[in-house]
């Protein structure tokens, strides 16, 4: 296999895009932790900084006040980054619960398609859970390009989850030859949650003895 199919380092672009918008490290990771309570975060951040700013006797001067919608607006911004990443990983988990992935592909003869990379990926056992990738609801989507190669975005449970080149191995296992090449494009937006499981996948769960609600619930509405 190519060493192009080498996972790249894990990164944190959901916080980095968060704490960017809002400029507080602390409510950026509590935000990405759990996007439902975005509202509550926002307001104990905004009322904290207030308090800070009356203790140090600052000055409600012209500059204060730009400084002061300034902060409305980023926290404006991270409220409808976080509600977009929401809004995406209810869609998602509505695909998945109706066996629908995302499929993109180049059908020609004598060239594996989307849906046989989608059935090859249900042989691919996450280490820890036990269950397939596909029924797991990790894999977002499937494209085969012009030139028979397939790219899999795919998500892992949390992003600080280990398991990145054991399953890129596993997949490199399943997916030999059937396609030429393949690539894993890791993605945290937005965060996995077990709405995203099929209903094959709940039951395997639960077959297994897991509580789903020890499980991320934060892609909820």
């Amino acid at each position: 296999m190519a060493d192009d199919n080498l996972v790249p380092p894990l990164g944190n672009p959901i916080f980095d895009a968060v704490n960017s918008a809002i400029d507080d490290p602390a409510t950026a990771q509590s935000l990405v932790s759990n996007p439902a309570a975005t509202k509550q975060l926002l307001d104990a951040a905004e009322q904290k900084k207030t308090q800070q700013a009356n203790a140090a006797g600052s000055d409600t001067d012209a500059s204060g006040q730009a400084a002061s919608a300034g902060d409305g607006s980023k926290s404006a911004s991270a409220a409808d980054a976080a509600e977009d990443m929401m809004a995406q990983a209810r869609r998602i988990a509505k695909d998945h619960q109706e066996g629908k992935v995302d499929l993109k592909a180049v059908d020609s003869i004598g060239r594996a398609t989307a849906a046989d990379v989608q059935e090859a990926l249900h042989q691919v056992i996450d280490p820890e859970l036990g269950v397939d990738v596909m029924d797991l609801g990790l894999v977002y989507g499937i494209e085969i390009d012009e030139l028979g190669r397939a790219i899999i975005t795919m998500t892992l449970t949390t992003p600080a989850c280990p398991l990145t080149s054991l399953i890129e191995d596993e997949c490199a296992t399943v997916l030999a030859g059937l396609v030429e090449e393949f690539r894993i494009d890791w993605t945290w937006t937005p965060p996995w949650n077990v709405d995203m499981m099929t209903p094959e996948g709940a039951e395997q769960m639960a077959a297994l003895g897991f509580n789903a609600g020890n499980l991320p619930q934060y892609g909820q509405a």
